[in-house]
């Protein structure tokens, strides 16, 4: 972390929670404490990280983007 007023350490923890909430966490009630982490493990490793491309990644998914980076850097 940086001193304050300095946001650019935070910007991509900001915009991460800033769309797990858009797109999970505001639309699901949980029941439980348990019942919510479960289901932030699986949007997080089952949509966010496999299915959900990424425009900073040019539209691939982290995991497309993560084998790519260990094809590309093999071959090199």
């Amino acid at each position: 972390m940086s001193r304050k007023g300095n946001c650019w350490d935070n910007a991509v923890a900001e915009s991460f929670f800033k769309t797990l909430k858009c797109e999970m966490v505001n639309y699901t009630y949980f029941a439980t404490r348990a019942a919510a982490r479960l289901a932030t493990f699986e949007y997080i490793e089952g949509w966010y990280n496999r299915r959900r491309k990424h425009s900073v990644l040019n539209y691939r998914t982290p995991s497309q983007q993560e084998s790519y980076f260990y094809t590309s850097s093999m071959a090199a």
